[in-house]
């Protein structure tokens, strides 16, 4: 058995931990990553990069078909259902060597195997080679998290998929069923329903994309629904019987239950914490819904051993893992270093239309018990917009009226995802309506309506 002795062992090497790990090492501490896996880990690899790619060829195809709208002519237009799919693979090989060289780069000891944790400050790893034993006075968890499976509706690869299997899909599905409306859901749902596939959505609570802002959440589902999707709300699916080539869904809504049949399925249903076999239970770390109670600072209680990312608790965003993974790199070396805050974390789905926010939404604003002030912007009021050909949409604030304070943003339109991260800025240097007004936005850009949403919180909107 080999031996090596480290400052830091980070354990998983998605977004959370290879960010931990170059921080640590750029910090002059002796440092290692354990992947069982792939470099990268679930995000760069089966997450977020590939279905980014497979988003935006739909999304090409989508403009495409709207040629005519911007005064062209496109004919034959089609796609190569493999060649989107070996983009979208192509795309998350390029970033993996990406991430294998910025670690070779900061002179991070990388180690290929499954990890356990047998006593404090010892990690032992099983390797195609055998066994290395790793010691480190500190040890950071970043296991990530995998797909929810709920029992009846398992995945099978075949008739049923995980997000693994919808994004190396052994067929382009003719009719689908997406079982949840969250972010991996609907991003999913828009990518198939864009190239051609009769797509139905169903949400056991009473509308989709549940942890956004309602009248946010309403738009867009419009938009979907225009698009020709199926949304089926306050519905739950009780079983799927699977034969050959099909699968009948039974649909449960106000005690009816409705079957369809459908030749794939998508169980979006939320995650699971990776926090089995580890050894975890053993050295008292407490362990609530399959994820790893932390503090603000992501200790575990245990001296010494850190957790982050998704295995540590909502939000489960890679955004967030990044960040708690450069905090604890600095906490380790003796650094200050200010903890994460959720509210300031901002939430993107790539959908078509996109959608973003950050901070409370007006319902749980008021149910806090602030007196809000909401300012509105459509799109249809921006020039930059119009001239894209993406007149639908609407971004929304949310003030305290008593302070000024910015309590929430959210948005639904084109390119939100790129705009969201101002109001986070701005929520970040507690900056109040006040600043905001006072900042000048370039013109002609959609930025435009986060200036002008501020304004009209206020009364002073311009454009609308």
């Amino acid at each position: 058995m080999g031996k090596q002795s480290f400052d830091v062992v980070v354990i998983g090497s998605g977004p959370g931990g290879y960010v931990a790990a170059i921080r640590a090492a750029q910090l002059g501490l002796k440092t290692a990553v354990v992947e069982r896996e792939l470099l990268g880990g679930i995000c760069l690899n089966w997450g977020c990069i590939p279905t980014k790619a497979l988003l935006r060829s739909a999304e090409v195809f989508h403009t495409m078909q709207r040629a005519k709208d911007y005064g062209l002519k496109a004919d034959g237009i089609g796609f190569d259902f493999d060649a989107v799919i070996k983009r979208s693979r192509g795309v998350a090989k390029q970033l993996n060597s990406g991430v294998t060289h910025l670690l070779k780069k900061n002179k991070v000891t990388v180690v290929m195997g499954t990890a356990t944790i047998p006593a404090k400050g010892k990690v032992l790893v099983r390797t195609q080679k055998g066994e290395e034993e790793l010691s480190a006075p500190n040890i950071i968890l970043a296991t990530g998290a995998r797909a929810r499976e709920l029992p009846g509706l398992e995945a099978d690869g075949d008739l049923v998929w995980t997000y693994r299997h919808a994004l190396v899909p052994p067929r382009m599905p003719k009719k689908l069923l997406v079982i949840g409306s969250g972010a991996i859901g609907i991003e999913f749902a828009s990518f198939y329903n864009a190239l051609g596939a009769e797509t139905t959505v169903v949400e056991v609570l009473d509308r989709i994309l549940p942890v956004e802002d309602a009248e946010i959440a309403g738009l867009a589902k419009k938009q979907f629904e225009k698009q020709g999707m199926k949304i089926r709300e306050k519905t739950t699916v009780k079983k799927l019987d699977r034969a050959k080539g099909k699968v009948t869904a039974h649909m449960e809504k106000d005690g009816k239950t409705e079957t369809e049949e459908f030749d794939t399925v998508i169980s979006a249903v939320g995650i699971v914490g990776n926090t089995e076999d580890l050894g975890l239970e053993a050295l008292g770390v407490k362990i609530d819904r399959t994820h790893v109670v932390t503090d603000a600072h992501c200790r575990t209680g245990v001296d010494g051993l850190w957790a982050i990312g998704d295995i540590a608790g909502a939000p489960w965003l890679a955004h967030k893992a990044s960040h708690e993974g450069v905090m604890v790199a600095e906490l380790i070396k003796g650094l200050h270093a200010h903890p994460v805050k959720p509210e300031s974390i901002a939430g993107c789905t790539y959908c078509q239309p996109q959608v973003a926010s950050v901070g409370l939404t007006e319902e749980k604003a008021k149910a806090a018990g602030y007196e809000v002030k909401v300012g509105r912007m459509p799109f249809i009021g921006n020039g930059k917009a119009i001239a894209l050909g993406e007149p639908e949409g609407l971004v929304k604030t949310v003030f305290d009226a008593k302070t000024g304070e910015l309590l929430g943003a959210h948005m639904v339109g084109a390119e939100v995802t790129e705009l969201i991260q101002g109001y986070v800025v701005g929520k970040t240097l507690e900056t109040t309506e006040a600043e905001l007004m006072e900042t000048v936005f370039p013109h002609p850009t959609l930025s435009e309506m986060m200036h002008e949403a501020v304004l009209d919180a206020y009364g002073k909107r311009i454009h609308f």
